[in-house]
Formats: structure tokens, C-alpha cells, sequence
């Protein structure tokens, strides 16, 4: 629920330590139908089973936003027509409706996504040989990934919960790769290179796009089914695979 909402979850699946929020899930039987509701900090995820007959039923997904401060725009300061535009609060109203609309479109995609990745009948096997031969980018060759490699940490990282909603940048992936701050000029772009190799990488096998207008990309489809898929085998234990493999 964490990351259908844009907020940090541990690599391990795990809500932060630090997080302070409150996190709840509950169901409901109307005669209408079947309600459940995922709630992060009063902002929630829900599902309606409507129309319920012995023919068949109607699934609706619905993301309310009540708590706009747990969201952010793109949006030069109230008042400010010329300003800077900069990532801020969302705020109440009609000012930021578009904005609102967008989050909870998104939002409810991924949980819908999610839900339907449940049947999903494509093997492991199958996602990482589309990931392994080598691929042609503007006219370029790029090498063949290694999600169990050398870009494990690459694709947990790009996976994380506050890249959900507004996606991430160059900058934002050498906080993870390059800790520690640098006034170096010439070492700040060897950084910035280094991660935009990583970019152009993902981007040629079809795990990453880049939004339109901004110097942001998110995860596509394949790409989030595939890190899905092959960062929960991973943290399986031996004794839950087997069944699966008898």
C-alpha cells in the first residue's frame, strides 16, 4: 500500500522505522456488494465488488485523497505567476485538481496492476531471458542486463515506494550509488554519467521510459512486473519454493 500511495518502503518489503503514519486494511459486506479499503495516513485504495448478481458483478477501484500534504505538484508558488516552478505541496480545492486526479489515476493503475499480476502466467525464467540479449538503443548496441548480478541493486533501487508516483532522476539514483556529497566538479560528472549509462541501460530494454517534458522516468509495465517478480523469488526462503517446485 506504501507504494501505490508514493511513500518509502525498505528493500526487504518492510514499512521504515522511521515511518510514523498509520497503515490499516478492512473489509466490508454491503448489499450492494464488497467494499475493501487500504488506507495510508486517511488516504486510501478501495475496491468495490458492485452490482453483485448471480450473473456476474462489476469491480471498481477508487483512490480518495483527504490529506493533500502527503502529496506533491508541480507548481510555481502560490501567488508568484512567474516564479520557479518546484515540487510542493499539494493543496486543497480546485487549484491543484488536475494534479489530484493524476495521483489518484496512478495510484489506483498500480493496484489494479498488482491485482491482475496475481495471474500472472509468465515464468521467471521467461522474464529474465527477455532481459538478457543484447539490445539496440538509437542506433547503438547495449550490453544484455544481469538483474541477478551486477544491476540487482539498480533495479531494487528504481523500485522504491517514493518513485511510485512522481518517478525519479538522474540525482535522485547517486544518493543511493554515491552517499556521500561531493564539491568536486569533475567527480560530480563522473557521477552523473555513470548513472545516466545505468538509465540509458534500462531504458533500451524496456524497464524504464522517460517522461515526456521532464528529466524524469518511471517503470514500465514489463519492467515493473519483471523487478517484481524477481525480487520476491529472491526473498523467498528455500522452504517456500519448494512446494512450487514439486
Amino acid at each position: 500500500m506504501l507504494r501505490y500511495v508514493g511513500r518509502p518502503v525498505r528493500q526487504d518489503g518492510e514499512v521504515p522505522k522511521s515511518f510514523r503514519g498509520e497503515v490499516s486494511s478492512d473489509l466490508k459486506w454491503r448489499e450492494e456488494g464488497m467494499r475493501i479499503k487500504h488506507s495510508v495516513n486517511g488516504n486510501s485504495v478501495k475496491l468495490y465488488d458492485k452490482a453483485f448478481t448471480a450473473v456476474g458483478s462489476v469491480l471498481r477501484a477508487e483512490t480518495s485523497i483527504h490529506h493533500g500534504g502527503e502529496f506533491r505538484v508541480y507548481r510555481r508558488k502560490e501567488g508568484d505567476s512567474k516564479g520557479k516552478k518546484s515540487w510542493r505541496i499539494l493543496r486543497g480545492g480546485v487549484a491543484d485538481l488536475h494534479r489530484r486526479a493524476e495521483i489518484s489515476e496512478r495510484a489506483t493503475e498500480r493496484y489494479l496492476d498488482a491485482l491482475a499480476g496475481v495471474h500472472e502466467q509468465t515464468s521467471l525464467q521467461e522474464l529474465l531471458d527477455r532481459l538478457g540479449p543484447p539490445q539496440q538503443w538509437k542506433g547503438r548496441r547495449v550490453r544484455a542486463l544481469h538483474p541477478l548480478g551486477g544491476e540487482r541493486a539498480l533495479l531494487e533501487t528504481i523500485c522504491r515506494g517514493e518513485f511510485m508516483l512522481n518517478g525519479f532522476r538522474n540525482r535522485d539514483l547517486q544518493k543511493f550509488f554515491f552517499p556521500e556529497a561531493t564539491q568536486d566538479l569533475r567527480e560530480a560528472r563522473r557521477r552523473s554519467a555513470w548513472v545516466s549509462r545505468k538509465l540509458r541501460l534500462l531504458r533500451a530494454h524496456g524497464i524504464i521510459r522517460k517522461v515526456s517534458g521532464t528529466y524524469r522516468y518511471q517503470l514500465t509495465e514489463t519492467g515493473r512486473k519483471a523487478i517484481t517478480a524477481l525480487l520476491t523469488a529472491l526473498r523467498s526462503t528455500v522452504r517456500e519454493l519448494l512446494p512450487e517446485a514439486a
